[in-house]
Parts: C-alpha cells; sequence; structure tokens
C-alpha cells in the first residue's frame, strides 16, 4: 500500500452541461475519484459554451452542486467555439484552467495569433488540441493523421514563440509531433504537452474494429508509440491525461466507422500505466506519479496535497460495465492490471 497525493487529469470532457445523456458532473467526478483522481480540468464542449461569465456560470453551479473532486473548467479560446472572435480572457481567467476550443481549434493563423496575445497578457494557459484538416499553406487536405497533427503543432509553436504565450499540447500521438515539441521546448517556448495511455499502450495493430479504439487523434503506429513512450521518459512529454470523452452505449456500439470518437479513461488510467509502464521497466513509479500529479498542479499553478492510498499488489480485471462514469467505452475492458485505489482514500473534498 503506499499514499501519494491525488492525481490531476487535465483533460476530460464531462458533457455537462449539455449532453447529460453522455456524462454528468456527478457521474463524472464519480468515477474521478473511484480512478484516484482530486481534480480534473473539464473542456468546453458544452452547450452553453463557456465563452463568457454567464455562460461560465451555468457550469460552475453544476460543478458547485454536484462534482465530488474538484473540477477547474476551461473557457473557450473564441466566441461559441467558432475560431472568428477570442473571448475575453481578463474576466474569464480567474476561473478557469485555461482556455482552449476543443477539437475545433482555432484554424486561421491571424486570429490564433490575436488568441494568443489576448491569452499572454492575461498569464494564462492556451491548450490547443491538434487536430487540423488542412494545411494552412496550401489550403489543401491532409490524409495522412500523423501529419495532420504535427502541421497544428508546429503552427502553434511558431506563434506561442512569437506571441509568448504559455501553450499546452493536447493528446499528442504522433512521432512528427513528439519532435516539433522537444525542438520547441529547446528553442525557449513556454510549451508543455500531454499523451494518453491508449497511446502510450496500444499501435494500430492492436485496434479492433470496434468502437472501444475510435477516438481522436487515433492510435498511431508502433513508431508513433515508441516516440511517445522515449517523450515519455525524457521528459518532453510532461503529463498524463486520460482525454475521458463518454458517449452513449448505442453511439459507440455500431462498429469502428460509424462510432463516435471518444473513449472513457478515468477509471483505468492509473493501474493501466502502472501495469504497462512501471511493472514492466519502462519507466518508475516516480515517473508516473509526477506525469499524473505533479507536473500537472505546477503546469496549472494549484496546490495538491490531496492524498489517496493504492494497492500495488492487487490484480484484477477491467470490467466496464462496472463503471461509474455513464461511458462503458474502454479499449482496455477486460485487461489483467496491477494497482487499485483503495475505496477509504481521503480526498478531502
Amino acid at each position: 500500500m503506499i499514499t501519494v497525493n491525488g492525481f490531476i487529469d487535465m483533460h476530460v470532457h464531462l458533457r455537462e452541461p449539455g449532453n447529460p445523456e453522455k456524462e454528468t458532473i456527478s457521474s463524472g467526478t464519480r468515477a474521478a475519484k473511484a480512478g484516484g483522481y482530486s481534480l480534473v480540468c473539464a473542456m468546453p464542449n458544452l452547450m452553453p459554451v463557456p465563452d463568457s461569465l454567464d455562460t461560465l456560470r451555468v457550469q460552475l453551479e453544476l460543478i458547485r452542486r454536484d462534482a465530488c473532486t474538484e473540477v477547474l473548467p476551461y473557457a473557450s479560446t473564441t466566441i461559441g467555439r467558432k475560431g472568428e472572435t477570442p473571448v475575453d480572457y481578463e474576466s474569464l481567467m480567474p476561473y478557469v484552467a485555461g482556455f482552449s476550443d476543443d477539437g475545433s481549434g482555432v484554424q486561421d493563423d491571424d486570429v490564433m495569433c490575436r488568441c494568443m496575445q489576448g491569452i499572454a497578457r492575461c498569464g494564462g494557459l492556451l491548450a490547443a488540441h491538434c487536430e487540423l484538416m488542412y494545411d494552412p499553406h496550401t489550403g489543401a487536405s491532409v490524409d495522412d493523421i500523423g501529419r495532420r497533427e504535427a502541421l497544428e503543432v508546429e503552427r502553434n509553436i511558431r506563434l506561442a514563440k512569437d506571441t509568448g504565450c504559455r501553450l499546452h499540447i493536447c493528446h499528442v500521438s504522433s512521432k512528427e509531433s513528439v519532435d516539433l515539441i522537444r525542438e520547441g521546448k529547446k528553442d525557449g517556448v513556454c510549451l508543455t504537452a500531454e499523451t494518453a495511455p491508449h497511446y502510450l499502450v496500444f499501435s494500430k495493430d492492436d485496434v479492433s474494429d470496434d468502437g472501444r479504439f475510435k477516438m481522436n487523434p487515433p492510435i498511431g503506429t508502433e513508431a508513433d508509440r515508441q516516440a511517445l513512450i522515449d517523450a515519455v521518459r525524457d521528459g518532453v512529454i510532461d503529463v498524463i491525461a486520460t482525454d475521458h470523452a463518454p458517449h452513449t452505449q448505442e453511439e459507440k456500439s455500431c462498429g469502428f466507422d460509424d462510432s463516435l470518437n471518444g473513449v472513457v479513461g478515468l477509471e483505468t488510467a492509473f493501474p493501466v500505466l502502472y501495469t504497462c509502464l512501471v511493472r514492466e521497466g519502462v519507466i518508475s513509479l516516480e515517473r508516473l506519479l509526477a506525469m499524473m500529479s505533479d507536473a500537472p498542479s505546477r503546469i496549472l499553478g494549484v496546490r495538491n496535497d490531496k492524498k489517496i492510498h493504492i494497492d500495488l499488489d492487487t490484480e484484477y480485471t477491467i470490467h466496464s460495465s462496472e463503471f461509474l462514469s455513464k461511458g462503458k467505452s474502454s479499449p482496455f475492458d477486460g485487461m489483467k492490471v496491477w494497482g487499485k485505489v483503495m475505496d477509504n482514500y481521503s480526498l478531502n473534498v
């Protein structure tokens, strides 16, 4: 049994307000607590979009009423997440983890530059989902998935260097993106990055024709996975986040091609990573805990002194039907793992 600081997830989708049939603040934070998380940062793909104090208050009231762990929301980067008009960063800054337009991103370079300038002025954090669908230099569509991600990573790092904005790259999945982040850090850009458990454990050879493996960005090649593991070891990747993205069973059980993007991960992240990375000698337990707790605490500028208890010697099988999350679609369903967060932990929330 070990006692450690609670985990912090910089990237979750709690779906409320807007889609409570997929997840609620209550169900999502109960899942988070079961997984050992003391704080989760909720993305703004919500209805209403948290793009002003008035719309953000809707979410904050739900958090105040229903959350059983701490929740720090992201506000959107642009009004309505439309990628056109920057929000009032200064007014929102005291209440949020940072700013993100989630999967839609900000595609126009000039708009993104203005957004970064505004976020930099108030000392905020821009959390960028890099899922560009076209080459910004030519306007042509990009079919190669790794290249598509890397194009937006490159653009965002370049603009962050020009503006001084603190940039956090979400759910890194490709070797090319890793190489760009490594060079950006060497170049002095104020830059951090995250990846997710499924990108560290699986390659596309492991993916079956099943919605449990459907997410964006998708799982990459074995070369991508190895590059991510190297980046975790050497600190190029700072954080492991889950990108917890629940959908209804109907939306995820219709085959890979027709499934919506997104899998759940709050209740499986630690045991999966402990089993597949620590017990296999890929990284140390100390490194894993730093990426799930210390690094996100530092990046967000929040205290993290809540304690959890983990039994490292318990082996069990993941059964998604037992999840507290409303989402049951997990690529780890049926996996035997070690390391169980205990029921008697004290999160003090």
